[in-house]
């Protein structure tokens, strides 16, 4: 299964409610165990990135608060909140479609992981195969919203 195709299928989903189209799944030996959408529009909650709602059902779902074990595939470079969220959750590897210039919590902005002092480093790869399939799909997005 390919998990970064299953991360853009719920960033779709989050465009059925209007959210930006942000998705990730979080993989445990070799199966997706959580999947997440950006909720903010929908459920009026600035925290609700798609990393973090996946977050929170990976740990219900393992009822643990560590997922030291599993691999995380988002759409886009995390932004500090989610980078930091991934640290807490202990997540062993990140896996990111795009760079987020002005968002970014990881490579191209806040670099938390080289800034802040944190207790869990998670292996980081940018699959940049996918980077135009992501920069497309919030273009698009933007475009649309920017019309309205």
């Amino acid at each position: 299964m390919n998990f970064m195709n299953q991360a853009f299928v719920s960033a779709r989903r989050a465009l059925t409610h209007e959210d930006v189209p942000i998705g990730a799944v979080i993989v445990r030996d070799g199966k997706i165990i959580a999947r997440g959408e950006n909720q903010v529009q929908l459920k009026k909650n600035p925290t609700l990135h798609a990393e973090i709602v996946a977050i929170n059902r990976a740990c219900k779902k393992l009822g643990t608060k560590f997922l030291d074990e599993c691999d995380i595939y988002i759409t886009l470079e995390p932004c500090a909140m989610c980078a930091t969220a991934i640290s807490f959750a202990r997540i062993r590897n990140i896996y990111f479609a795009a760079t987020d210039p002005k968002g970014g919590g990881i490579t191209s902005n806040a670099k938390i992981y080289e800034t802040d002092r944190h207790l869990w480093h998670p292996n980081i790869y940018q699959l940049p195969e996918y980077a135009t399939e992501s920069a497309d799909l919030l273009k698009s997005f933007f475009a649309i919203r920017r019309k309205k």
